[in-house]
């Protein structure tokens, strides 16, 4: 990470910039557009497309930059090839676009942001995703067509996962065994929805759906698979513990039982309400005399368990270190290292209907907790990014566990035809017997 600035440096004083293709002009694209255009040494966004041109164009005349509209490939091949700054509402143009060193997936969409990046995979280009709910519904199987490209595809800094990925990776550098990979929240009610959070969403200039994810659970739930998937741990129970506490991280390591930490691997989760918050944290161990000896000398107690944490997470601010790691040292951040470990399945916010066609994520009907995937094949849990859409076959009560058979659920889509395949690939003999897909 340190030496990331003088790699950048070193580009922009040859003037040979990283190139970046942005996917999505939302509160999060416009905010990496302003970090890179304004405060990144040695890059910049080349393109960006969004359905909606004036928010592409608006992210970079808030930077200070004036882009060229354009509206075919042969136009934006023009200008990215004579290093101009361009807008599109073809998405999939950035896919086929020569000169572009890396794309970057922030739609906040599921099946859209699923056929962009296998086309750019398919293209045989790099792929940075700030999307939690994709990569860790088909992350598993994304890296799977994106190995086989030889390509990268990575999870990002600025986000709990990647940010709790980073920790990871330096505590294990010390010789440590991590055992929980845990993110610090503010509010956990599962029962929230667009209009409570309504009020918050405008103070911050997000959309309530969005918001009413980060609230009812959903959003760390995704987050914490992700981890899960990267990591090889799993959960503990379904929902994680999710302990409460107004203390600091450091002062709570005697929640977790180290014996049943180390019987399970290591487990990912989460609190709720402690210092740092915002922030992230890993509980790990060791069982090297001389390493006790100087973790006591370095006042991280006496063990078993002892306390690293990061106080933030800065999203967009960060994600420009992310692209320099994939183009510079070819380092991936995070990514599923085999198949899925823990999925989010869907859960009835509020008694439902039969005939029902439930809504999307961060809406009124449902929200999403985790669950060992193990456990998701054998119940037959229907994980909440293919819910949206699906149609109720019978009433539900609240919390109730929605399973594959308790839905109509379209069959078409490429998030269920990955899914799918994904299952047939790292679940065999459970994808043909434990559940209809």
């Amino acid at each position: 990470m340190i030496i990331i600035d003088k790699f950048l440096q070193q580009r922009e004083d040859e003037k040979r910039p990283i190139r970046v293709g942005l996917w999505g002009a939302g509160e999060m694209g416009k905010g990496l557009v302003n970090q890179v255009m304004k405060y990144t040494p040695g890059m910049e966004i080349a393109v960006i497309a969004n359905r909606t041109l004036s928010k592409a164009q608006a992210a970079y005349e808030y930077a200070g930059f004036t882009p060229t509209v354009c509206n075919d490939l042969k136009s934006l091949q023009k200008v990215v090839s004579a290093g101009g700054l361009a807008v599109t509402n073809n998405h999939d143009d950035l896919c086929e676009l020569d000169g572009i060193d890396l794309l970057v997936e922030c739609t906040g969409t599921i099946e859209m942001a699923a056929r962009l990046v296998m086309k750019a995979i398919k293209n045989k280009k790099h792929v940075l995703l700030y999307n939690a709910e994709l990569d860790a519904t088909i992350g598993p199987i994304l890296k799977v067509y994106a190995d086989k490209a030889g390509v990268m595809l990575s999870g990002s800094d600025g986000d709990q996962p990647g940010v709790i990925m980073n920790l990871f990776r330096f505590v294990k550098s010390l010789g440590l065994t991590p055992l929980v990979c845990g993110n610090i929240k503010g509010l956990q009610d599962f029962y929230r929805n667009p209009t409570t959070q309504e009020g918050f969403a405008k103070q911050w200039n997000m959309t309530p759906e969005m918001v009413t994810t980060f609230a009812d659970g959903t959003k760390i739930s995704f987050e914490q698979a992700c981890v899960a998937n990267a990591t090889g741990m799993g959960v503990a129970k379904r929902g994680m513990y999710g302990h409460y506490s107004d203390k600091h991280v450091d002062d709570l390591v005697s929640l977790f039982d180290i014996e049943e930490l180390k019987k399970l691997g290591g487990i990912v989760d989460y609190m709720v309400g402690p210092k740092p918050s915002p922030g992230v944290f890993v509980y790990a161990t060791t069982s090297d005399p001389k390493t006790i000896q100087y973790m006591a000398y370095g006042k991280l107690g006496p063990g078993p368990l002892y306390s690293f944490y990061t106080p933030y997470h800065l999203i967009f601010f960060e994600i420009p270190h992310s692209i320099a790691r994939m183009v510079l040292f070819n380092d991936v951040i995070m990514a599923p290292i085999a198949g899925p470990v823990v999925e989010v399945v869907t859960f009835a916010k509020t008694p439902l209907k039969a005939g029902k066609k439930l809504d999307g994520l961060g809406f009124y009907d449902t929200y999403g907790q985790c669950d060992n995937s193990s456990v998701v094949r054998k119940e037959k849990l229907l994980p909440i990014a293919l819910a949206e859409g699906s149609i109720l076959k019978r009433d539900v009560p609240r919390d109730y566990a929605i399973l594959f058979d308790d839905v109509e659920i379209d069959t078409n889509s490429l998030v269920y035809q990955l899914y799918k395949e994904q299952t047939e690939m790292f679940f065999p003999k459970e994808a043909q017997s434990s559940f209809a897909l």
